[in-house]
């Protein structure tokens, strides 16, 4: 995605390679190019780059490589082409860049060696700024990862392979958003004259989305251009009416009202500040991270046709943090209202269907005096989801039976739900399934709550710390609350009792925030049948994983029957598998550190098959091996 004036992205240190995507794929050590090799090796580098530090599975690269038919020869040959990788980095550590990791390859790089890394960090930082109300920073750190973009589109040398345009085309709605938001703040700063011919030519790239319309407009009008402006919002009505059927959201119809002089002063009607009323709990100021899960979120949920979207992962893993930043992130999208509704009572029992409806009901003003027959509300509700624009948000759903008639059916509201499972029963659904964050982004949320200084006097033990959460966000956020009060106490002697597995649980406590009473709800809400499963299964996971062949042995039962447990696990949320394609025999499965923990304890170790656990420091982080 070509944009106004770029320069390109700086290589490293001296004999460093830097790798870039936002453009041609390419390399340079010392400002000399690397030739790359024949074109199935470029698409090979490609793939690990778009996920840099990531193991991307042997499959996706053949399917990537070879999309019709892959020859017999196909892994051989992914072989040569890593082999020839390695010997064109160079000797010594650049040769172990790329290495075989859980069944596929990753390449590992630093984010002064890959631009799109670079520009993920600029992005986020200048995120941040915007939030704390800095936005001439904001501004400025958006402007240098914009900068990193070259004249052409990413990758743009391989596209005509599916798998790299679906990557190149993720680059480019993030470097959208990523304009969006640093348009809206040299607008907000009174600076609206640098950002408008380059919105000007990316509305004419993307004629149907309306935050980026709205901020041309907007930009137009503050420069004096009123006229201008106000046939930017004549001609997106007449586009929306023509193709869609559709209007103009309310908030861009209200900053148009506002330019004629029919409202409030264009300011106050920006998008920023249009949005209806807002019963959200308060954003976590320690959010870190999760920059592609909360744009997928931001791009689905704000589309302007309405989107149901789910996002599913273990007990802890940051689900409603996520999903209560996407919808303080989304206020000028829905100008009739944005709502969070616990799907569960306090002591974590489901909440019933009517019992949610009628606090819909209040909250969004469909309720008349008395209680409704259920019928009658139902109707209601979805009469008023059909005529608004409204982000709902159902936190901690227990399954789908108690969400299907809040869903809209028609209209431009969307609903985000938050659950452990995946509610694979919900049709027409998107799907964000979230797994423990990185260690790098555990270590930043760490930091956020114990202070960098702290962290950088030992982050040997932070490391420590973090790997001993499994990076779960909600582990390692009680690690650092209570780390933040205990300032006496040296984190190498914290990281030592998290290892300890008779007495981590008990110091994952703050206050009242425990991470055994979340795992304990996600225990309480699987059936019997699930939890004797996860008791076998959890025996096997002490040491990293487990394979469906001693899944059979532990469960004894059949191939089949075992498949079974294990993906109705993975539907509880209980299990994690891989993220890319791979059969079951070929998979390894895995249970959290930390659920292994709770398992043990609540079935004790005849159920797990597990006697007293050893730790193992092998390589890192300690690991549970058993000794029954």
């Amino acid at each position: 995605m070509p944009l106004t004036p770029v320069r390109p992205g700086s290589p490293g240190s001296p004999g460093t390679v830097y790798f870039s995507l936002l453009g041609p794929l390419s390399a340079v050590i010392d400002g000399r190019p690397l030739p790359l090799g024949p074109r199935k090796q470029r698409l090979v580098l490609a793939i690990l780059l778009s996920r840099p530090n990531t193991p991307v599975p042997v499959d996706v690269l053949t399917d990537v490589v070879w999309p019709e038919a892959p020859p017999r020869t196909a892994r051989k040959n992914l072989q040569v082409y890593v082999s020839a990788a390695r010997s064109l980095f160079g000797a010594g550590d650049d040769r172990g860049r790329v290495v075989h990791d859980c069944g596929g390859y990753r390449l590992r790089v630093e984010e002064g060696e890959l631009d799109t890394l670079r520009f993920r960090t600029l992005a986020r930082a200048g995120r941040a700024a915007g939030e704390r109300g800095d936005l001439r920073t904001a501004a400025r750190l958006l402007r240098e990862a914009l900068d990193l973009w070259g004249e052409r589109p990413p990758l743009h040398d391989l596209r005509d392979s599916a798998g790299v345009a679906e990557e190149a085309e993720r680059l480019e709605a993030r470097c959208l958003t990523v304009y969006e938001d640093w348009a809206e703040a040299e607008i907000e700063t009174g600076r609206a004259g640098v950002a408008v011919d380059g919105l000007r030519d990316l509305v004419e790239r993307h004629p149907f989305r309306e935050r980026l319309r709205t901020a041309w407009m907007n930009s137009l009008h503050q420069t004096g251009r009123q006229a201008e402006a106000l046939a930017v919002y004549d001609d997106y009505r007449q586009l929306l009416a023509r193709e869609l059927g559709l209007e103009p959201s309310p908030a861009m119809a209200g900053l148009y009202r506002a330019m004629l002089g029919e409202g409030r002063a264009a300011r106050a009607a920006a998008p920023r500040s249009a949005a209806g009323g807002a019963s959200l709990p308060a954003d976590s100021r320690h959010f870190t991270g999760r920059e592609d899960e909360l744009a997928r979120l931001l791009d689905v949920s704000g589309s302007p046709e309405g989107a149901v979207l789910v996002v599913s992962g273990p007990a802890g893993v940051g689900k409603s943090a996520l999903a209560v930043r996407a919808a303080h992130l989304l206020a000028g999208s829905f100008p009739d209202g944005r709502v969070h509704v616990r799907a569960r009572r306090e002591d974590g029992a489901p909440r019933t269907r009517n019992d949610m409806l009628d606090e819909l009901g209040r909250l969004c003003g469909v309720s008349g005096p008395g209680r409704p027959d259920p019928a009658q509300a139902g109707d209601a509700w979805q009469d008023w989801l059909s005529r608004h624009r409204a982000l709902i948000v159902l936190d901690d759903v227990a399954d789908e039976a108690s969400v299907r008639g809040l869903l809209p059916r028609t209209g431009r509201s969307s609903v985000l739900l938050t659950a452990r499972g995946q509610l694979a029963g919900l049709e027409a659904v998107h799907r964000t399934a979230l797994a423990a964050p990185g260690e790098d982004e555990a270590l930043e949320l760490l930091g956020t709550l114990i202070g960098g200084d702290r962290l950088r006097t030992d982050r040997a033990a932070a490391v420590r710390i973090v790997r001993a959460c499994g990076s779960l966000p909600l582990a390692v956020a009680v690690s650092g609350m209570r780390l933040a009060v205990l300032r006496h106490l040296p984190l190498a002697e914290y990281a030592d009792r998290l290892d300890d597995p008779a007495a981590a649980l008990d110091e994952l406590v703050a206050g009242d925030v425990s991470v055994r009473s979340r795992l304990a709800a996600g225990w309480r809400d699987l059936g019997p049948r699930d939890r004797g499963a996860l008791a076998r299964v959890a025996g096997l996971a002490w040491d990293g994983g487990f394979t469906l062949e001693r899944a059979m042995a532990a469960l004894d039962r059949d191939e089949r029957g075992t498949i079974r447990a294990v993906e109705s696990l993975i539907d509880t949320g209980a299990v994690t598998s891989p993220s890319g394609e791979v059969t079951a025999h070929a998979a390894l499965y895995e249970v959290p550190r930390l659920l292994c923990l709770y398992v043990r304890e609540a079935a004790g170790p005849e159920e797990t098959g597990l006697r007293e656990p050893a730790l193992s420091f092998g390589g890192g982080a300690p690991r549970l091996l058993s000794r029954g």
